[in-house]
């Protein structure tokens, strides 16, 4: 898993914080994917092993340990999107707004990678999850802290969101074609409950081109996407029509840092 040697984003590094194995790929798999072929280095930092989600099929963890699955399924997912490395803090699934030891783990991250950007949920954790909201939380707090070292370089920080139904489109094109039935699909998550009351994006990039590789890394999550998930329906006309974009809201925690996605926007990697 390396990057690529040349491009618009050579030379930088990108830490994108999340909270459980699958988090990555929905949230903005495009842009990882993207990021590292235009050469950055991406570390996807994960919070926990998420051992208390679901399993599609038993079959997938027949000795029980749906942590070590997850585990190796985001290892799967990080190499399709093309990360550097895969770093899982293994803080409880369920308690990451309470773990209170994640915030000096973060910084820790944060001084060993240098990154010049990191990315993590925006405020509603994509759909006002508890564990995404608490790493949205600690990841800010972790970059105000080394925003505030003196003399040290301030982190360019970008929180992503759903679009407010965008999940409901896509169960909804699922759905079309027989498939997502018994709730969507979806965790028994309603899918009106995704971008909800989301903030604004200040960014949005055309992911279009990477989209293959978005699908192939969710689909990476095999004991969380099941036969009646909907992402496992969608074609390439469909992923064109609902997937082409992903967004981010540009936080401001301290000084001016280098806009690093902005230079995607731009089209600078093309």
């Amino acid at each position: 898993m390396t990057a690529a040697a040349g491009g618009a984003l050579a030379g930088h590094t990108i830490v994108a914080v999340f909270a459980h194995p699958d988090d990555e790929a929905l949230a903005c798999g495009g842009t990882l994917a993207r990021a590292a072929d235009a050469g950055a280095r991406v570390v996807l930092v994960c919070a926990s092993r998420g051992e208390l989600g679901s399993v599609s099929d038993p079959a997938l963890v027949p000795q029980g340990d749906v942590a070590a699955a997850r585990a190796a399924e985001l290892l799967e997912s990080a190499r399709v999107l093309g990360a550097a490395e895969v770093v899982q803090l293994g803080h409880a699934d369920g308690c990451l707004r309470w773990a209170d030891a994640l915030d000096a783990d973060l910084v820790a991250v944060l001084v060993r990678e240098r990154p010049d950007a990191v990315i993590t949920f925006d405020a509603d954790g994509l759909y006002w999850h508890d564990d995404h909201i608490g790493v949205h939380e600690r990841t800010s707090a972790a970059v105000a802290t080394l925003d505030a070292t003196p003399g040290a370089r301030v982190l360019a920080l970008y929180y992503v969101s759903l679009a407010p139904g965008a999940i409901r489109t896509i169960v909804d094109a699922a759905h079309a074609r027989g498939g997502a039935r018994n709730g969507g699909g979806l965790w028994g998550i309603s899918p009106d409950a995704f971008g909800v009351a989301t903030p604004a994006p200040t960014l949005t990039l055309d992911v279009r081109p990477w989209l293959p590789r978005k699908l192939a890394a969710i689909r990476c999550h095999r004991t969380q996407v099941g036969a009646g998930s909907p992402f496992l329906w969608l074609d390439e006309d469909d992923a064109l029509r609902l997937l082409a974009c992903e967004q981010f809201r540009r936080a401001y925690v301290g000084g001016e840092a280098e806009a690093v996605l902005e230079r995607l926007e731009q089209g600078v990697d093309a």
